[in-house]
């Protein structure tokens, strides 16, 4: 698939000071967990944006496929730039961007994301997000959510014999709250042609705010705005954000923050891209409740008459 005959996919994670989440992440991004894939068609590109402590080495040899790790050291709080620099050492004819590396990643997303990249000539293939936890992470606090409750939730379904139990203990993220058949405000894990990536310039590192503000945001919006762009929506796949005091996901820069910074940047109001995607997935049992979940918010919608939401390709 690689116009150079070389590597299918890169998936680039950032990461800065996640010693307990990077190994999940990383594990659940392995060849082995990631089914119907093989190891040699697919790297992992690991951005490290200047994280107190290097990344743990013996984890990283651990690791059973093709990683690299790059150290941005005096790196700025936004993973922004540090995400440009992974984008820009992807070797794959297709990339994705995790630009949280706190995310784990349900077990067929890679493979489905290759199919999905099969299905139309410039493709941009998004994700959906959910928290780990009965409540979103910028709520944790009062909900009693902390990483020793997680680390237990993950031990009750016995993570990772089977990678798809993740959707038995999650809850959608809010900028995927409106579940699988509603416009997303971001992609939790974004992939698009190389050549898509280079058109787009990657991410506005202008998005300066610790942890980005909208900067992911604003790359979906602008992606699924390129011409000839369709948008892809993986069914049955997902990514899973572990509970780490993010700048967002810890409430230290709420909506209005970020949502000002925008405008700033940008003249005018962030509105998630209303863009019709097409599904390509499966329905693992896990995953059904969710997916009856979705229909139910779209059903809702339609009748509220609010535009944007679609119960089918």
């Amino acid at each position: 698939m690689s116009p150079t005959g070389g590597l299918s996919l890169s998936v680039v994670v950032v990461a800065y000071d996640m010693a307990r989440e990077l190994p999940r992440t990383l594990a659940s991004l392995a060849p082995g967990y990631q089914r119907h894939l093989d190891a040699g068609s697919y790297e992992v590109v690991v951005v490290d944006n200047g994280s107190p402590r290097p990344v743990d080495e013996a984890m990283l040899a651990a690791f059973p496929g093709r990683l690299r790790v790059v150290r941005l050291d005096d790196a700025p709080s936004s993973p922004a730039h540090a995400a440009n620099v992974g984008i820009g050492l992807a070797e794959g004819a297709v990339v994705g961007l995790i630009v949280d590396g706190a995310r784990m990643a349900s077990p067929g997303l890679l493979h489905h994301v290759l199919v999905a990249a099969r299905t139309r000539p410039r493709p941009v293939i998004a994700t959906v997000g959910f928290h780990l936890g009965g409540a979103r992470h910028m709520e944790a606090r009062t909900s009693g959510h902390d990483q020793a409750h997680e680390d237990a939730l993950l031990a009750g379904i016995e993570w990772p014999a089977d990678g798809y139990r993740l959707f038995e203990i999650a809850t959608l993220a809010g900028s995927s709250g409106r579940g699988w058949f509603g416009p997303m405000g971001e992609s939790s894990a974004l992939f698009l042609p190389a050549e898509s990536w280079r058109e787009l310039g990657g991410l506005d590192e202008r998005f300066a705010l610790p942890g980005g503000g909208l900067v992911n945001h604003d790359l979906y919006r602008r992606a699924c705005a390129l011409e000839g762009a369709e948008l892809v929506v993986l069914l049955g796949e997902a990514t899973f954000h572990q509970y780490h005091g993010g700048a967002a996901t810890s409430g230290r820069f709420g909506w209005d923050d970020m949502h000002a910074d925008y405008v700033a940047l940008r003249g005018e109001p962030y509105r998630p891209p209303a863009t019709p995607p097409l599904y390509v997935g499966h329905v693992p049992p896990a995953v059904l409740a969710h997916l009856e979940a979705s229909a139910q918010l779209a059903q809702e919608a339609r009748r509220r008459g609010r535009p944007g939401f679609s119960a089918s390709a």
